[in-house]
This record gives C-alpha cells, structure tokens and sequence, in this order.
C-alpha cells in the first residue's frame, strides 16, 4: 500500500473482473460509498510487492451497479487481462478528520469490536460489517457461532462509541431458536390423531390436511 500521511480506512476490496472492458466488482467496505466512491476518487491499493500495482494509487472514472453489485471503471484499467491483474486487491482512501459526520453514521473500523448487549448482558462482539444495497448487516460474533443483525434502528437502538457497545433488540429467534419451536409440530400432531379417532368414518379425508398442515 502507498504511504500517505493520516488515518488510513479500508473503503473497499477488488473482487474480479467484470465484461471484457476493464470493469471490476467490488466489495465496499465503507457505510457511504456515494461519497467515497465518486469520479475521481483516488485509493492507495494494498496488493502483493509482486504487482504491477504495487506503491501505485487507483483512480475511479465511474461505479456503477449490476443486479445488486458494485462495479468499479478505473483510470489506466482498459481491458479484462488489466483487470485481472488487480483482483483481490484492498482499497484505502485518507480519512479527513474536519469531515463532517452524518446522523446515525459510523465508519465500520468503530463498529468493529464493539460488545453487543441486549438486556443489560454482553451476548457478542461486532466481527464485520456487509454492505448491501438494501441495508447494512453487523456480523455479530457470538459463543454459538455469527449472526447476522440488520443495521437499523429498530433492532439496534444505540451505538455508545464511548462505552464500546452496541445494544441491540433483536426480535425473537434472531439469536438462538425458540424453545417452543418443536413442541408445537408435536402437539398439533397429538390433536390431529385424536379427531381422527373421533371421527373414523372420514379418517382418510381428515389425514390429507392434516399432513398438509404440518408441511407449512
């Protein structure tokens, strides 16, 4: 990666070659990519000492998007072989601290690594953030394994950079399964056994629903 004085962040990740004319797809990293990812953006590229690219910047024409993806047109990028050469490579832009922050607005370095606490109690930690074109995802690490929470504020209420957590208020199942989940395939097998007892005359009609009932 180029040296360039100031805070570094990591906005974004080269995927691969896209068509034939030097498009690449990219992974954004960054919670404002219409700011970040204008033309003539420049990026410090963090690729091997190996690369053609190496200690260079990359500059960005356009972003454009295909069925929900991002992809990148870059100065000097004028073919696939071009854009080949640059897959896998991870983009960093100068952070300016005067920059204005917006409401309800982190950068995903501040996200990263803070506890998630949900009633009082530390259930996991902030391991990555997704961008996606509908709304952002935490990945939230927890003893169970990760689990992905949708950004929004109904579900994560408050972020206290200060305190290093992130409370969330997850609806229920988001981070365990409910306890009643299989017994209520079994009662409702119980019931429908006994009103086929009942009702012997239509024993085959009332089996029909019934499995059909248990399916959804």
């Amino acid at each position: 990666m180029a040296d360039t004085a100031g805070t570094q962040l990591r906005v974004g990740r080269l995927l691969k070659a896209h068509g034939l004319k030097g498009a690449i797809k990219v992974e954004l990293y960054t919670d404002d990519p219409a700011r970040r990812f204008v033309p003539g953006a420049e990026f410090s590229l963090q690729v091997p000492d190996s690369s053609p690219w190496y200690g260079k910047n990359l500059v960005l024409r356009e972003l454009r998007w295909y069925n929900g993806h991002a992809v990148g047109f870059f100065d000097g990028v004028e073919d696939r072989t071009a854009a080949e050469g640059l897959a896998k490579a991870i983009l960093w832009v100068t952070h300016v601290e005067e920059e204005a922050p917006e409401d309800d607005a982190w950068y995903d370095h501040q996200l990263i690594g803070l506890a998630v606490v949900r009633d009082g109690e530390r259930i996991g930690e902030v391991a990555h953030v997704d961008h996606l074109p509908a709304q952002d995802l935490l990945i939230v690490k927890t003893r169970g394994g990760e689990v992905m929470v949708p950004f929004v504020s109904a579900i994560v209420p408050e972020v206290d950079l200060a305190a290093g957590t992130l409370t969330v208020t997850p609806p229920p199942g988001l981070f365990e399964e409910l306890p009643e989940a299989e017994a209520v395939p079994e009662a409702s097998a119980e019931t429908t056994e006994t009103e086929t007892t009942e009702t012997e005359t239509t024993e085959a009609d009332a089996a029909a629903p019934a499995e059909a009932e248990r399916d959804e």
